[in-house]
């Protein structure tokens, strides 16, 4: 088992750290964690979508923020854009190898909420009724 200090060591040892503030990681660690990265990559771990096949499958995104959100998955390596040369033109997103890594982690984490949504309910109720 690996304690905290081992971990930070571990951190510390890398070139880069997400908490510095000029660091490059931070951009990659909101554009993977926001609300809408997270849904993106959770989506497309399934496999390869079309734009509006995507947007129906990550139900209440946009279509400008599902937009950005793919150019900026697309900019950190996560995601492939492939435009078919129809007519119309026919654009698919799937998951590079980096965006399938990332993903599987963000769903165990998507899992773990899902399945603890009975505690957080219940303590949500708890922390109202004390402040009622």
């Amino acid at each position: 088992m690996t304690t905290t200090q081992e971990l930070t060591a571990e951190l510390d040892d890398l070139p880069y750290n997400v908490f510095a503030k000029a660091c490059p990681s931070r951009g990659t660690l909101e554009h993977v964690t926001g609300r809408w990265g997270a849904l993106t990559l959770g989506a497309l771990y399934e496999g390869s979508l079309r734009f509006n096949e995507l947007r129906r499958r990550v139900d209440g995104v946009s279509e400008k923020m599902l937009s950005q959100t793919l150019h900026a998955l697309e900019r950190d390596g996560l995601v492939h854009r492939e435009a078919q040369p129809t007519n119309p033109p026919r654009v698919d997103y799937e998951l590079t190898p980096l965006g399938r890594g990332v993903a599987e982690r963000l769903l165990a984490l998507i899992h773990f909420v899902e399945g603890s949504m009975d505690d957080v309910l219940t303590a949500r109720e708890r922390y109202d009724a004390a402040r009622a």
